[in-house]
């Protein structure tokens, strides 16, 4: 869940450059790439809830139903979660796996017009708060806190601030890569160490000597939330297959049996933890293994209400880019039709379609 980081390439170099000046580019690259091929990229990385997708395509879930829709359909497991979204974005692939608020600030801000067909789950304590020899969330005030900055991690710290009376001012973040949070905060000497991670890493620092955990998502329950994303001009059929794949996957996990017991294993193997380690992250993640469940949270109230959340802290924090005047300035889409936002500029949309077909059968 790290920070986005967008880069024009320029006489092979790399300049970044904020996203409301790569709109035109990405544009550009979102018409030329994708689309002159029949064969479809879904990109996914290390998550536990996005390991279900590794399975399916290890398993030829994919294959198979995109056999049955006349589409190629390749899924494919990038080692870190930001390069996933950057391939996105620049048009290399058709879609990603995603959170909800890194599919605002990323795909949809920077003018790649962006459809959810599939929300897996959400974070109810996979994401938290470490200190060292500190008790509650007040003890976060004078520290200097290591996070993923301008993510779901700093999203969750602003949340975990208001809650105990506190705001971003009476804290100092400095940005850590996600591969690097464990070693830091371990040969960290400070004993007023802080830190803001997510599972594998969360499970492993809270082990860690005088340690406690003293927020996670739990407490701010539906508010990030993994999903598939796809461009929104992608074909039905490669929506129907990417879908169908997903809830015939989601069936096997519900249950119980040899192959569920297989399909766990292999998931924790790609994981890198033991299985013990992957069933507690799935304890710590509330599962949409029912296509109406995550249909019916798809048309909640609640969806639209932590939206308005998440694009208010973006947008305060600077994230949407230089030149962006508004938290209106790019439209979010939910299944009623409505939009919060510019309707003109709708980029973000929550499409409960093929949710709905599962549900009934119909895929």
């Amino acid at each position: 869940m790290e920070r986005r980081k967008f880069l024009k390439i320029l006489g092979g170099g790399a300049v970044a450059l904020p996203i409301a000046e790569m709109i035109p580019f990405l544009g550009k690259l979102a018409s030329n790439s994708v689309y002159a091929t029949t064969a479809y990229r879904i990109l996914s990385s290390p998550y536990v809830w996005w390991e279900p997708l590794e399975y399916a395509r290890y398993a030829g879930i994919f294959k198979k139903h995109s056999a049955k829709h006349g589409v190629t359909v390749n899924l494919e497991r990038l080692p870190k979660y930001s390069p996933s979204i950057d391939q996105y974005v620049q048009g290399n692939a058709q879609g990603v796996a995603i959170t909800n608020m890194d599919a605002l600030i990323g795909p949809a801000v920077g003018g790649v017009d962006t459809e959810v067909i599939y929300v897996g789950d959400t974070s109810h304590g996979n994401d938290g708060i470490l200190l060292r020899n500190g008790k509650t969330c007040k003890d976060l005030k004078g520290r200097t806190v290591r996070l993923v900055e301008n993510s779901v991690s700093h999203y969750l710290l602003a949340s975990a601030l208001k809650s105990c009376g506190l705001t971003l001012r009476d804290v100092r973040t400095t940005n850590i890569d996600d591969d690097k949070i464990v070693s830091a905060y371990q040969n960290d000497r400070d004993q007023k160490a802080a830190v803001v991670t997510w599972n594998p890493y969360l499970l492993q620092l809270r082990l860690e000597r005088n340690t406690t955990m003293v927020f996670d998502s739990s407490m701010i329950p539906g508010e990030i939330i993994d999903m598939v994303v796809v461009r929104t001009d992608t074909p039905d059929a490669v929506k129907r297959a990417i879908v169908g794949a997903v809830y015939e996957t989601m069936r096997l996990l519900s249950g119980k049996g040899p192959k569920a017991d297989a399909a766990l294993r292999y998931m924790a193997k790609v994981s890198e933890g033991t299985l013990d380690e992957f069933k507690a992250q799935m304890s710590t993640t509330n599962i949409f293994y029912d296509p109406a469940q995550a249909v019916a949270f798809t048309k909640s109230k609640e969806l639209k209400a932590t939206m308005e959340k998440v694009r208010t802290f973006s947008f305060a924090q600077g994230i949407f880019g230089q030149g962006v005047k508004s938290k209106d300035y790019v439209g979010i889409q939910f299944p009623d039709g409505t939009a919060m936002g510019d309707p003109k500029n709708v980029k973000l949309r929550f499409n409960a379609t093929y949710m709905q077909l599962a549900a009934e059968g119909k895929l």
